[in-house]
């Protein structure tokens, strides 16, 4: 079982740098199992209950490296380290923004879009996930300025349509319709704004977009616009069961 030193583990969780991590455990602020750990250069066994076991200034320790999370994306956040305004990095909490490896979208919404996010900090899992060999399914809630015609479920079904400016038509659409304006469609590949851009060429406009399910993985009702939650094994699995 790989083990790391305790000041490096703190520090690359966020919880400062190793000198102040140093000064956490010399305080004895710091506990595993109730006991003080003083001595921030030990060597650490990255228990999978680890998280459950230690304690620092009191709090849980926070996940260890490999985390996968959900967040209910809000309207008017940005997938971004970079760009201007506010970002999706913002609505975690502050010492997790420290984290080492960080924590990176899996995919991205548009800022006008809200929904189901991953996060994650596991490379593997993140490539694996948007791999188009792993068909892993979106599935959006569309609200439409204007009311469908009718044949949109079979054009975007058809394997056919084209986008404006791209050389090869988009992979089959699953789209359901719940009334004039209102529908769901389920992707299995993730072009650039592909909802948008796909009822533009179908001669409509889409007001509203709202992402509820990836893969296997729902959006739970009881998670509020901008609040996130830890996955465990069974909910990341369920990503690739959908």
């Amino acid at each position: 079982m790989k083990a790391v030193r305790l000041d490096r583990l703190l520090a690359n969780l966020g919880y400062g740098s190793r000198r102040e991590v140093e000064g956490l455990a010399r305080a004895g602020l710091v506990r595993r199992d109730g006991e003080a750990l003083r001595d921030a250069s030990q060597r650490i066994a990255l228990e999978p209950d680890l998280s459950a076991r230690m304690t620092v200034q009191g709090a849980p320790l926070d996940p260890l490296p490999g985390v996968c999370l959900m967040l209910h994306k809000p309207l008017g956040v940005t997938c971004s380290h970079k760009e201007a305004g506010p970002l999706i990095y913002s609505l975690l909490p502050e010492r997790w923004r420290r984290r080492d490896p960080a924590l990176s979208t899996v995919g991205r919404l548009d800022k006008e879009t809200s929904g189901l996010l991953l996060m994650t900090d596991d490379g593997a899992l993140l490539h694996r996930i948007i791999a188009p060999k792993a068909k892993v399914a979106k599935r959006y809630r569309v609200t439409l300025a204007r009311p469908l015609q009718g044949d949109e479920a079979a054009i975007l079904a058809s394997g056919e349509l084209m986008l404006e400016g791209e050389d090869k038509p988009l992979l089959p659409v699953e789209m359901e319709g719940e009334d004039a304006t209102h529908c769901t469609v389920t992707l299995h590949e993730g072009r650039y704004h592909q909802v948008r851009r796909m009822f533009a060429a179908l001669g409509n406009h889409v007001d509203a977009l709202h992402r509820d399910r990836v893969g296997g993985l729902a959006l739970p009702a009881d998670l509020p616009a901008g609040e996130f939650r830890i996955l465990g094994p069974g909910e990341i699995a369920a990503v690739f069961g959908g």
